[in-house]
């Protein structure tokens, strides 16, 4: 897979910046790791109270709440944050840290029995599915519904994107059934949360379950099937992690860094803002250029190269300052035990058939992964 490829390193080598056109907008991407950390802590610059415009393109025309907390700015996004935060922190937990070793163990035994098996729905879409239920404390019976919807929340697979989604439905009808019969789950934390004095709006529930299924969904269902198929074109790999499972937890931060999913991240300035010689106007929009980032050479040393061993690795795909990635603890919990796994029951990963993801834009193509890949999984 062309995963390792650098659209931005010339514009990022010269200015330090890309503009782009997005669905008829002009966005300046800042490209470089040191300036796009720099503005991912400046919220007062470039603000992320911005209902619709954090993700690029916009989603205006997708969903009709604001995602909570990620499309807001201190404080109120440090109030908020606090309410969803208990739960992301159960990935830490023995228990949930037990239930998703669980988890993998029974779809890769699932896998090493089948003659081949198509990782990105039938694979990876469960696990993180499942783990997910997990996560915030809901019947594991839930995850069917949520296999239901294919790879993307915002759409049924093939089906086209419309406002007041399938994700949409089902969260109304959640919210309504835990009003009624609250219990220890993540929606009914929602409706009993205080915020401020006052309990959340039905808008601000949904703004926080609409983020925790569409934050994380793309992520873990990309990273495992970037790691199996790196895997597989790469069995050194394999044996690399196998001749020290103590290599396993800075391999998973090299397979963050270069299998970023996320692009980018959109801001918005306040006020007229220079960015790298570009004026960027008030309403405007600028790019968090994540994927640049993680290959930029000043932070990276030779970072067209997968280092099973890199450290450091201060890789940006999990975001960088007040909107650090509340699902970081999740989806490092899954990525590490899928290899660890991999280390004790798997011999050899063979591609099948791959079929890649590639992100088409006015400036640039990036490989995302895959839509489909077809694995041969044999056992040790």
């Amino acid at each position: 897979m062309s995963a390792f490829s650098d659209p931005f390193k010339e514009a990022r080598a010269s200015s330090g910046v890309m503009q782009c056109p997005f669905h008829g907008e002009n966005i300046t991407m800042v490209l470089r790791h040191e300036d796009v950390r720099k503005a991912a802590k400046d919220w007062e610059t470039f603000s992320s109270d911005v209902p619709f415009r954090v993700p690029i393109p916009s989603e205006e025309d997708v969903r009709s709440m604001r995602q909570l907390p990620i499309e807001t700015n201190p404080p109120e996004h440090t109030d908020y944050r606090a309410i969803a935060e208990p739960f992301f922190q159960r990935a830490k937990d023995p228990e949930m840290i037990a239930k998703v070793e669980t988890l993998l163990d029974a779809m890769l035994t699932e896998a090493l029995s089948r003659d081949s098996i198509e990782i990105v729905n039938d694979f990876a879409l469960p696990i993180q599915s499942r783990a997910l239920t997990y996560l915030l404390n809901t019947s594991e019976s839930e995850a069917d519904t949520w296999i239901g919807w294919g790879i993307h929340v915002f759409k049924v697979t093939g089906g086209e994107f419309k406002k007041g989604t399938v994700l949409e439905d089902y969260l109304t009808a959640k919210f309504d059934e835990v009003e009624a019969n609250p219990g220890d789950d993540f929606f009914s934390a929602l409706v009993s949360a205080d915020y401020r004095g006052r309990k959340l709006s039905r808008e601000e529930r949904m703004g926080f379950a609409n983020l925790a299924f569409a934050g994380g969904r793309d992520t873990i269902i990309h990273t495992i099937s970037c790691a199996l198929g790196h895997l597989a074109e790469h069995p050194e790999a394999l044996e690399f992690l196998r001749a020290d499972p103590k290599r396993i937890t800075l391999a998973s931060e090299e397979f963050f860094r270069v299998f970023m999913p996320l692009t980018h991240i959109g801001r918005v300035c306040p006020q007229d803002t220079n960015v790298n010689g570009v004026t960027v106007k008030s309403g405007d929009r600028i790019s968090l250029c994540w994927s640049s980032a993680n290959f930029d050479e000043s932070a990276f040393p030779q970072p067209d190269e997968f280092r099973l061993d890199r450290k450091p690795n201060p890789h940006l795909s999990f975001g960088f300052g007040t909107h650090l990635c509340l699902g970081a603890p999740h989806a490092r919990l899954i990525l590490r035990t899928l290899l660890k796994l991999c280390c004790d029951r798997v011999k050899r990963i063979t591609i099948v058939k791959a079929e890649e993801r590639v992100e088409h834009e006015a400036k640039f193509d990036r490989t995302l992964g895959y839509d489909s890949l077809v694995v041969k999984i044999e056992a040790l």
